[in-house]
């Protein structure tokens, strides 16, 4: 028995310290290939940058160390492509005599319409500097047609496709679901148009609904259609025309006949289009222009960009967590360096809570230096919240923003115990001891408590965005009820200031702080790889491994498991929405 225990014991411990020489040589190689990848990129003369348009858009990108893991375990998975580095990288491009143009290849990238118009907007600046654009995809989702449209020349294989049908918004209702599961959601809220709450408690988008998503995705589309109309020389009217063919499944011999594109060619024959240009030109690949060292002359002054990315106290950890971003805005008001604040707003909302303790920073923080706040894809409900203390808001026209409501949801499962036979009972020292009970339904003194506490939080919510807005608590009420705008109405009732994007906010800040030669300074400061890669193998393991199984399936998982975190009243948009 004694040799068992011991040879047992040996086996045993030869495991773990197998295991764990095994992690460091891992961690090892991973820091190796990390350090080797860093080494600095020198532009050649006649080069093209070239941007692949694949993947899933994101504000930051910060490299994952289990990303080929990721793309071993599913290959279909889109990676990211971070709009920070695509908007310096064009800016590199521009300012750089050796580089003569930029090729936008595929067409396939996933993202919010007001950071794709974001990189737009820098690709029309490109070309102001008498440099060239030309575009190829096989297939170009509609966003993307959008985007390219920009450019010079716009090419799509013979055999592709070219998505352009039109905007549509699409919400998923789970009453007759949870009906048949027993589960009744039990809302209180505040505003008319505050409709987060719709999917659980309807079978169909309300009136009131069906009038704001209208509006904002026509004046979403109206974007698009009058920007692809200047740059293709094709009217308004003409366009709409198309849409309705549904040119997705028409004969790609009509894109060119209706002058959507320029040119019918095979990939490799993309080549001789690039060389008209450039005789012996020369690819800079994405990751390559990445590693291209930054020009900019050093200054000790630094204007500061805060990102503020993802739902609010959502229970992800990889959203906005309201204490750490409390902690990077107190880091940055006691920077001395940091002589003006750009935050960089990307968020649906989420806890009323936390909105208002980031607001309470961010009015310390407009104490000390300028605060300049710039809209990205989503700045709506608890994301207006937070954005209200700018001296001057900034957004895109297609950014969505105001849902100005605030909502409380306490699900009711008596009907599913009952299904299951499961019986309840207890005692208590006081009548509301036990509420509010997601076993039994609201009593009617437990839901006039919690409609009041809603409605406080509604008219807090309502004095902030007066206050911030320079308007009267009756004014803002008019414009709120939770409805949701876009930046380009946002900008016509006095929600916005400025219809920009993110370079155009830093230069704003910069002029407010009386500042000609400075650097941006981004917090908080991205990890390390061997941080994240620490990380990946603690608390962010389950997550990684889901997303890398699930691929745009996660999402649905996510949403699900962001309800158990929905503590307290919530400033949350009504749902996420989709458009390509």
């Amino acid at each position: 028995m004694k040799q068992f225990l011991k040879f047992t014991l040996a086996t045993i411990t030869g495991i773990v310290i197998t295991s764990v020489v095994g992690l460091f040589i891992m961690m090892g190689i991973f820091g190796a290939i990390a350090s080797s990848s860093d080494s600095p990129v020198k532009i050649k003369s006649s080069s093209i940058y070239q941007l692949d348009l694949k993947g899933q858009l994101v504000d930051r990108y910060e490299e994952d160390p289990f990303a080929l893991f990721a793309e071993a375990m599913n290959p279909n998975q889109p990676k990211q492509l971070g709009l920070d580095e695509v908007l310096l990288n064009i800016d590199k491009a521009k300012n750089d005599t050796l580089v003569k143009g930029i090729y936008l290849k595929g067409g396939s990238l996933i993202g919010g319409m007001a950071s794709i118009k974001e990189i737009r907007d820098a690709l029309v600046d490109f070309k102001a500097r008498g440099k060239f654009i030309v575009a190829y995809a096989d297939t170009y989702l509609q966003s993307n047609y959008y985007l390219a449209s920009v450019a010079d020349k716009l090419l799509v294989n013979p055999s592709g496709m070219v998505d352009f049908r039109g905007i549509s918004s699409e919400v998923l209702f789970l009453k007759n679901t949870l009906d048949k599961l027993g589960i009744e959601m039990q809302v209180v809220k505040v505003g008319t148009y505050k409709s987060a709450v719709e999917p659980y408690i309807e079978t169909k988008m309300s009136e009131a609904n069906r009038e704001q998503v209208t509006a904002y995705t026509t004046s979403i589309w109206n974007t698009m259609l009058g920007e692809i109309s200047a740059a293709r020389g094709i009217s308004v009217e003409q366009l709409n025309a198309y849409a309705d063919e549904m040119m997705t499944m028409q004969p790609v011999e009509k894109l060119l006949a209706y002058k959507l594109v320029d040119s019918l060619v095979y990939a490799d024959e993309a080549d001789s289009i690039l060389t008209s240009y450039v005789k012996d030109y020369k690819l800079l690949t994405h990751n390559s222009m990445t590693k291209v060292v930054d020009k900019t002359k050093f200054s000790k002054d630094k204007v500061a960009v805060i990102y503020a990315v993802g739902g609010i106290d959502d229970g992800s950890g990889t959203g906005i967590v309201s204490d750490k971003l409390v902690k990077t805005i107190n880091e940055v008001i006691k920077d001395d360096m940091v002589k003006a604040v750009v935050l960089r707003v990307s968020s649906p909302g989420g806890s009323a809570y936390g909105s208002e303790q980031i607001w309470h920073a961010l009015m310390n923080l407009k104490k000390e230096k300028p605060l300049i706040v710039s809209m990205g894809d989503y700045a709506a409900s608890g994301g207006y919240y937070i954005a209200v203390p700018g001296d001057t808001v900034v957004a895109q026209p297609n950014t969505i923003t105001g849902s100005i409501g605030i909502f409380g949801l306490i699900p009711n499962i008596e009907g599913l115990n009952n299904k299951l036979g499961l019986n309840y009972d207890g005692v208590k020292t006081n009548a509301m001891s036990d509420a509010p009970s997601v076993n039994r339904a609201f009593k009617p003194e437990e839901r006039a408590l919690m409609q009041a506490y809603v409605e406080r939080g509604y008219e807090l919510f309502v004095k902030r965005c007066a206050d911030g807005r320079s308007k009267t608590t009756d004014e803002i009420k008019a414009l709120a009820e939770g409805r949701v705008y876009t930046g380009e109405d946002a900008l016509r009732l006095g929600l916005v200031d400025v219809l920009a994007g993110l370079d155009d906010a830093i230069l704003i800040a910069a002029e407010k702080a009386g500042l000609s030669d400075y650097n941006v300074k981004e917090f908080p400061a991205k990890e390390s790889f061997q941080t994240r890669l620490m990380k990946s193998f603690g608390e962010e393991a389950e997550t990684r491994l889901l997303k890398m199984q699930l691929g745009e399936h996660y999402k649905l998982v996510k949403q699900v498991k962001q309800l158990q975190y929905m503590n307290g009243i919530q400033a949350r948009m009504p749902y996420e929405l989709r458009m390509y």
